[in-house]
Order: C-alpha cells, then structure tokens, then sequence
C-alpha cells in the first residue's frame, strides 16, 4: 500500500491578474493563468490541491492570495518574491473570438528557478500538472518544470501535461522540442486540437495521434472544443470520441484550463478516464457561459445536475 499523501492535486505555473472586456472601454477584473485557473477549478470539484508558484509583493499577488484561500487551495508551495512583479492580461473579444495582451516580462513567477521549488509540497501529492506555458516564460522556469516533474515522479504522482501552446512567448522550433521532450515523461498528455495540428505539422487528428504516439505518449485527451474530446491510449485500441455538452457561450476564457482541473478532480476521485473526460466536458461547457477564467468555473453539485441531464438524453 502506498503511502499516503496530503494533496490530490499540486499544479505549478504562473498566476495573471484579468481584465475581460464585458463592453467596448469595459474592462471586469478577474483571475487567470493556466495552472490557477486549473487548480480553482480541481478545488471547485473538492479535490485537495496545492498551488506552486511565486507572487510578486504587490496588490495583485496579495489578491490572489485571499482568492486561494477563499477556494480552499493550500499556498505552502507560493513565494513572495519581493523584486518582481505580479503577471497581468487583458482579453478583448471579437468576430474571430477572444484575443489576449499581456504584461508579464519580467514576472515572479517567470523568476522560478530549480532551486526554488517547493519540494516537500511536490513530494506529498498523488497527482503534478504543469503546462507549457509555465515552460515558455523563462529558461529558468522551463527547468523548473522538468525538475517539478522528476521530482514527483520520484514519489509516484501520476503527472498531466497541457501543452497550451502561445507562440507569442517562444518560437514553433522551441516550443515543439520541449514539448516532445516533454511528452514521454509524462502520463497524461491534454493537447487541444488546434495546438496538436500545429505541432504535429499534420492535418488530421489521426495524424496527431500518430505523433504523439511516436512521442512516447501514454494517455491524450484530445480536446476539441464544443465537439468534445478524444481519448487515446498506447493500448492497441482505436481512439474513443467522448460527446461535448450543447451549451450556449459567451466567453471560452479558460475552457481549456477548466476542463483540465476537473478531469484530474475526478481521475483523483477514482473515476476511469473516459467517466473523467465526460465530466470534465460537462464542466468546461458551462464555464463558458459566463466572463472570465475562474467567476464561472461550476462546483462539483452544479456540474453533477447538468452530467444527469446528458444521461437522461443518452
């Protein structure tokens, strides 16, 4: 029997303040960044979840610290680092969907470095989920993230991987051999389909399941949107195609991350995969009906009402 552990779920990254414009010169402040968003939404599922990051010693770091606390995410791996800044962003939507700025150069988080990461929090965690977006804001935090993986692996966590590729922060070569160096260490890997075209330089979904295979992939969650998700396993057997939840959108801001956060919840919870992905589909749908990352991130009841109504339906 292994030994028991205090988390469920840690997840290291880089927490950004938000400004999502609701109306033209509208600006509602909210809570963003991959990882935060994806540990408030495994928290919101009743996982327990430790978050790894730094904070700069500003306003906006000490916002997201009461947020934390108020989600019931343990902070013991967060450090304040007193010469840099708190990462924000701005979102504007329009006819071609959301469009992101950001003020991030130089952030805390950015300032993560192996010899700072929290090792006794990483250690007492069944699962680590990192992404690479925490890999692409620094040299130093891309190490940072190899070594956060090493060390968990070190005591058995299982380790889920969102490539969430942003060419804005480092150049397709780059991102593609840290990605695919990244892949075979992992367990799960939680590509979206976009992203995975790009990637793979292909033009199918077959065609990514063929480079993640050759990658040393284990697991894909091949996410797609209102369509759902596709689940892929080095087993043998063929791609399964888990249906998405019709739902009406207004701001996808997030989706991504949320979905993440509530497939690990379940995974931790000990529902199979494809259960977890059908859950986490649910989950992402209805955060998109309303603005920011993280205000409409649902609560494990909220999500488990709509799940019936998809059944009731099948």
């Amino acid at each position: 029997m292994g030994i028991a552990k205090r988390f469920d779920i840690v997840a290291l990254g880089e927490p950004m303040l938000e400004f999502n414009e609701t109306a033209a010169g509208q600006y509602q402040q909210g809570f963003g960044g991959d990882t935060a968003n994806f540990a408030i939404a495994a928290a919101r599922q009743g996982a327990q979840v430790a978050y790894c990051t730094r904070l700069g010693d500003d306003h906006f770091g000490r916002m997201f610290l009461d947020l934390w606390t108020a989600e019931g995410v343990d902070t013991s791996g967060v450090e304040v680092d007193p010469d840099a800044h708190t990462g924000v962003y701005f979102v504007t939507h329009g006819a071609d969907g959301h469009q992101f700025q950001y003020l991030r150069a130089g952030s805390a988080a950015s300032r993560m470095t192996v010899a700072n990461l929290p090792l006794r929090v990483l250690a007492d965690s069944r699962y680590l989920h990192v992404s690479g977006i925490s890999q692409a804001i620094s040299v130093t935090a891309c190490d940072a993230v190899a070594a956060a993986i090493a060390a968990a692996r070190a005591t058995g966590a299982c380790i889920t991987y969102d490539p969430n590729l942003r060419l804005r922060l480092w150049p397709l070569a780059r991102a593609k051999a840290i990605i695919q160096a990244t892949i075979p260490q992992v367990d799960i890997f939680l590509p979206s389909l976009d992203e995975a075209l790009t990637l793979a330089d292909v033009d199918s979904r077959d065609g990514v399941f063929a480079w993640c295979a050759r990658h040393g992939a284990k697991k894909v969650v091949l996410k797609c949107g209102a369509d759902g998700a596709w689940v892929w396993q080095d087993d043998g057997n063929l791609p399964r195609h888990v249906p998405g939840f019709a739902i009406q959108p207004v701001d996808a801001t997030g989706a991504g991350d949320c979905f993440d956060g509530s497939l690990v919840a379940r995974l931790a919870a000990g529902d199979s995969l494809l259960d977890a992905v059908r859950y986490a589909n649910v989950a992402a749908a209805i955060s998109t009906t309303g603005y920011g990352a993280v205000e409409p991130i649902p609560h494990h009841a909220d999500v488990i009402i709509h799940l019936a109504k998809t059944l009731l339906r099948n």
